[in-house]
């Protein structure tokens, strides 16, 4: 099957044309090694999904990788309290787990007890010495990235989460825990808030306030655009100028991702066949590009 632009949902490199991610890849590892806490927020079609994706597959040789998405894993009833919110994490948790190649070793199987048997007492201060056992029994570090955390986050469970995640990064010398944390969402959930005491309305703190600025670019460069257009060119031979049509495309999107696979997706669709364009080597052209 030929490949495609997407400009719907991840970006799946059998599928479809994307850029290198590797030199972003390598940056955002970076805050991993140094065990960093982080939230990659941008707005939507940014890459927030196709890049953690494909960062779980560049640090499976080194970490555990237990990556979540609260859309698809925790329905809004999962966060009614702490005792549902703990099972049904530990569930998925469990579940990743066990088709990885992590070894189960006993703090796992505890752990899969307390869901089976004891699931009535496993709230987060319980949930979270069983994750630091497994954490100081694996044989490489574990990561936890979390997707879609925006559905979450008016949820004071979700809050009480984030702060035990904040005492085991803080205590993170003495306790073993997740080397790294990587949120993914539209809103940097740094900025949330939690009250301490319900009847304080004004005694609030930020339960994220561990968390480094993510600084790495998510845009697309126009060297980055050109890879994609070679990658297009080298099964279509348009005879397109790759380096003149990535410029183009790039100052007219600013390298916005959604922009990029929408514009290259409107010419490689729309304006070939059209009546002006009707062969790919009159559509990857300037006057394409204008008429895209």
């Amino acid at each position: 099957m030929s490949k495609t632009f997407n400009v719907t949902a991840d970006c799946k490199p059998n599928l479809h044309y994307m850029v290198d991610l590797r030199s972003r890849l390598a940056e955002i590892k970076g805050y991993v090694d140094r065990g960093e806490y982080f939230t990659i927020h941008r707005a939507r079609q940014y890459g927030k999904t196709t890049t953690p994706r494909a960062l779980k597959e560049y640090l499976k040789d080194e970490y555990y990788v237990v990556s979540m998405d609260f859309q698809m894993q925790m329905s809004h009833a999962k966060f009614r309290d702490e005792n549902t919110f703990s099972v049904a994490f530990a569930k998925a948790f469990v579940r990743i787990a066990e088709n990885m190649d992590m070894l189960p070793g006993r703090p796992l199987a505890r752990l899969k007890t307390a869901i089976n048997e004891n699931r009535e007492e496993l709230e987060l201060v319980e949930l979270f010495l069983h994750l630091s056992d497994i954490c100081r029994d694996a044989d490489r570090p574990l990561v936890l990235m979390i997707d879609e955390i925006d559905s979450a986050a008016n949820n004071q469970v979700f809050l009480d989460f984030l702060s035990q995640l904040r005492g085991y990064y803080i205590d993170r010398d003495k306790t073993p825990t997740f080397r790294s944390v990587i949120l993914a969402g539209v809103y940097d959930i740094k900025n949330l808030k939690r009250k301490f005491r319900p009847e304080d309305a004004h005694s609030m703190n930020s339960p994220w306030n561990i968390a480094v600025d993510f600084k790495v670019d998510m845009s697309f460069s126009a060297g980055e655009i050109a890879g994609m257009l070679e990658d297009y060119e080298r099964e279509h031979a348009t005879g397109m100028s790759v380096e003149e049509m990535a410029e183009l495309i790039y100052q007219y999107t600013s390298g916005y991702p959604f922009l990029v696979s929408k514009f290259c997706k409107l010419i490689a669709e729309e304006v070939v066949g059209s009546e002006d364009f009707p062969e790919e080597r009159n559509a990857w052209t300037y006057a394409g590009f204008l008429e895209a």
